[in-house]
Protein backbone atom coordinates (compact mmCIF):
# COMPACT_ATOMS: atom_id res chain seq x y z
CA UNK A 1 0.00 0.00 0.00
CA UNK A 2 1.61 3.22 -1.14
CA UNK A 3 1.18 6.21 1.13
CA UNK A 4 0.25 9.62 -0.24
CA UNK A 5 0.86 13.15 0.93
CA UNK A 6 -2.39 14.42 2.49
CA UNK A 7 -3.68 17.77 1.31
CA UNK A 8 -3.52 20.60 3.79
CA UNK A 9 -6.94 21.17 5.40
CA UNK A 10 -6.63 24.86 4.44
CA UNK A 11 -4.86 26.93 1.79
CA UNK A 12 -1.11 27.55 1.96
CA UNK A 13 -1.68 31.17 2.95
CA UNK A 14 -4.49 30.50 5.46
CA UNK A 15 -2.21 30.59 8.52
CA UNK A 16 -0.22 33.66 7.49
CA UNK A 17 -2.23 36.05 9.67
CA UNK A 18 -1.54 33.69 12.60
CA UNK A 19 2.20 33.77 12.04
CA UNK A 20 2.91 30.78 9.77
CA UNK A 21 3.66 32.05 6.28
CA UNK A 22 2.69 30.64 2.91
CA UNK A 23 6.40 30.07 2.22
CA UNK A 24 6.80 27.98 5.39
CA UNK A 25 3.85 25.76 4.45
CA UNK A 26 5.10 25.39 0.89
CA UNK A 27 8.48 24.19 2.14
CA UNK A 28 7.28 22.26 5.17
CA UNK A 29 4.28 20.47 3.67
CA UNK A 30 5.08 20.31 -0.04
CA UNK A 31 8.78 19.49 0.30
CA UNK A 32 9.67 18.13 3.77
CA UNK A 33 6.51 16.12 4.40
CA UNK A 34 6.42 14.88 0.79
CA UNK A 35 10.03 13.69 1.11
CA UNK A 36 9.09 11.56 4.15
CA UNK A 37 6.20 9.98 2.24
CA UNK A 38 8.26 9.29 -0.88
CA UNK A 39 11.15 7.79 1.10
CA UNK A 40 8.80 5.66 3.20
CA UNK A 41 7.21 4.18 0.06
CA UNK A 42 10.67 3.43 -1.33
CA UNK A 43 11.86 1.76 1.89
CA UNK A 44 8.85 -0.49 2.48
CA UNK A 45 8.49 -1.71 -1.11
CA UNK A 46 8.92 -5.50 -1.14
CA UNK A 47 9.19 -5.76 2.66
CA UNK A 48 6.91 -7.17 5.36
CA UNK A 49 5.65 -3.60 5.92
CA UNK A 50 4.45 -3.02 2.36
CA UNK A 51 0.76 -3.53 3.19
CA UNK A 52 0.81 -2.49 6.85
CA UNK A 53 -0.97 0.55 8.25
CA UNK A 54 1.07 3.63 9.12
CA UNK A 55 0.47 3.05 12.84
CA UNK A 56 1.63 -0.58 12.55
CA UNK A 57 4.80 0.52 10.79
CA UNK A 58 5.58 3.16 13.43
CA UNK A 59 4.99 0.81 16.38
CA UNK A 60 6.65 -2.16 14.71
CA UNK A 61 9.87 -0.34 13.87
CA UNK A 62 10.37 1.70 17.05
CA UNK A 63 13.27 0.52 19.21
CA UNK A 64 13.01 1.72 22.81
CA UNK A 65 16.31 3.14 24.03
CA UNK A 66 18.00 3.10 20.62
CA UNK A 67 20.38 5.97 19.93
CA UNK A 68 19.10 6.09 16.35
CA UNK A 69 15.98 4.60 14.78
CA UNK A 70 15.91 2.89 11.39
CA UNK A 71 14.95 4.64 8.17
CA UNK A 72 11.52 3.04 7.91
CA UNK A 73 10.61 4.26 11.38
CA UNK A 74 12.00 7.76 10.83
CA UNK A 75 10.02 8.35 7.66
CA UNK A 76 6.82 6.62 8.83
CA UNK A 77 6.77 8.47 12.14
CA UNK A 78 7.44 11.82 10.53
CA UNK A 79 4.65 11.16 8.01
CA UNK A 80 2.30 10.38 10.92
CA UNK A 81 3.50 13.36 12.98
CA UNK A 82 3.00 15.84 10.18
CA UNK A 83 -0.41 14.47 9.18
CA UNK A 84 -1.51 15.20 12.77
CA UNK A 85 0.27 18.57 12.90
CA UNK A 86 -1.62 20.06 9.94
CA UNK A 87 -4.94 19.03 11.49
CA UNK A 88 -3.98 20.45 14.90
CA UNK A 89 -3.70 23.96 13.41
CA UNK A 90 -6.29 26.16 11.76
CA UNK A 91 -6.86 29.68 10.45
CA UNK A 92 -9.53 30.40 13.08
CA UNK A 93 -8.27 28.79 16.30
CA UNK A 94 -11.33 29.83 18.27
CA UNK A 95 -12.02 29.36 21.95
CA UNK A 96 -10.85 26.28 23.80
CA UNK A 97 -13.84 23.92 24.33
CA UNK A 98 -14.98 23.61 27.93
CA UNK A 99 -14.18 19.90 28.34
CA UNK A 100 -10.59 20.45 27.20
CA UNK A 101 -10.18 23.58 29.33
CA UNK A 102 -11.43 21.69 32.39
CA UNK A 103 -9.10 18.75 31.79
CA UNK A 104 -6.12 21.04 31.26
CA UNK A 105 -6.92 23.10 34.35
CA UNK A 106 -7.29 19.96 36.44
CA UNK A 107 -3.94 18.59 35.20
CA UNK A 108 -1.80 21.75 35.07
CA UNK A 109 -3.48 24.30 37.35
CA UNK A 110 -4.62 26.66 34.61
CA UNK A 111 -4.54 27.09 30.82
CA UNK A 112 -1.80 29.70 31.27
CA UNK A 113 0.31 27.25 33.29
CA UNK A 114 -0.25 24.56 30.64
CA UNK A 115 0.91 26.89 27.86
CA UNK A 116 3.97 27.91 29.86
CA UNK A 117 4.96 24.30 30.52
CA UNK A 118 4.24 23.18 26.94
CA UNK A 119 6.40 25.98 25.53
CA UNK A 120 9.23 25.41 28.02
CA UNK A 121 9.32 21.68 27.19
CA UNK A 122 9.44 22.53 23.48
CA UNK A 123 12.30 24.96 24.02
CA UNK A 124 14.12 22.37 26.14
CA UNK A 125 14.03 19.68 23.44
CA UNK A 126 17.67 19.60 22.33
CA UNK A 127 18.05 19.52 18.56
CA UNK A 128 15.19 18.26 16.43
CA UNK A 129 11.99 16.81 17.82
CA UNK A 130 8.45 17.42 18.99
CA UNK A 131 6.57 18.56 22.10
CA UNK A 132 3.23 16.92 22.89
CA UNK A 133 0.15 17.11 25.04
CA UNK A 134 -0.87 13.48 25.50
CA UNK A 135 -3.34 11.31 27.31
CA UNK A 136 -1.16 8.72 29.01
CA UNK A 137 -1.93 5.03 29.56
CA UNK A 138 -3.51 5.86 32.94
CA UNK A 139 -5.90 8.32 31.28
CA UNK A 140 -4.25 11.49 32.62
CA UNK A 141 -2.92 14.45 30.67
CA UNK A 142 0.82 14.92 30.39
CA UNK A 143 3.27 17.09 28.46
CA UNK A 144 6.14 15.20 26.85
CA UNK A 145 8.92 15.90 24.40
CA UNK A 146 10.42 13.46 21.90
CA UNK A 147 13.59 13.43 19.85
CA UNK A 148 13.60 13.46 16.06
CA UNK A 149 10.46 11.65 14.81
CA UNK A 150 9.55 9.71 17.94
CA UNK A 151 5.90 10.20 18.84
CA UNK A 152 3.26 9.23 21.42
CA UNK A 153 2.30 6.06 19.50
CA UNK A 154 5.68 4.64 20.55
CA UNK A 155 4.88 5.19 24.22
CA UNK A 156 1.31 3.90 24.26
CA UNK A 157 -0.06 7.43 24.55
CA UNK A 158 -2.74 9.36 22.66
CA UNK A 159 -1.55 12.55 21.00
CA UNK A 160 -3.89 15.46 21.69
CA UNK A 161 -1.59 18.29 20.54
CA UNK A 162 1.86 18.24 18.99
CA UNK A 163 4.23 20.95 17.86
CA UNK A 164 7.12 20.37 15.48
CA UNK A 165 10.31 21.94 16.84
CA UNK A 166 12.55 20.95 13.95
CA UNK A 167 14.09 24.16 12.56
CA UNK A 168 12.37 23.76 9.19
CA UNK A 169 9.07 24.35 11.01
CA UNK A 170 9.94 27.85 12.14
CA UNK A 171 13.16 29.18 10.61
CA UNK A 172 11.57 31.10 7.73
CA UNK A 173 9.19 32.98 10.03
CA UNK A 174 11.07 33.11 13.34
CA UNK A 175 14.71 32.40 12.42
CA UNK A 176 16.25 30.75 15.49
CA UNK A 177 13.68 32.10 17.99
CA UNK A 178 12.06 28.81 18.98
CA UNK A 179 10.45 30.33 22.13
CA UNK A 180 8.61 32.94 20.03
CA UNK A 181 7.50 30.27 17.57
CA UNK A 182 6.06 28.13 20.36
CA UNK A 183 4.32 31.07 22.00
CA UNK A 184 2.79 32.06 18.66
CA UNK A 185 1.74 28.47 17.96
CA UNK A 186 -0.20 28.28 21.23
CA UNK A 187 -1.77 31.73 20.96
CA UNK A 188 -2.57 31.95 17.24
CA UNK A 189 -2.44 28.61 15.44
CA UNK A 190 -3.84 25.74 17.52
CA UNK A 191 -7.20 24.37 16.43
CA UNK A 192 -8.54 23.72 19.92
CA UNK A 193 -11.67 22.00 18.58
CA UNK A 194 -9.42 19.42 16.93
CA UNK A 195 -7.44 18.95 20.13
CA UNK A 196 -10.63 18.46 22.13
CA UNK A 197 -11.92 15.92 19.58
CA UNK A 198 -8.92 13.71 20.39
CA UNK A 199 -9.86 13.47 24.05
Amino acid sequence: MAFTLPDLPYSHDALASGGMSKETLEYHHDKHHKAYVDKLNELIAGTEWENASLEEIVKGNYKEGAVAQNGIFNNASQHWNHAQFWEMMGPNPGKMPGNLESAITESFGSVADFKKKFASEGVAQFGSGWVWLVRNSQGGLEITKTENGVNPLCKGQTALLGCDVWEHSYYIDFRNARPKYLENFLENLVNWENVASRM
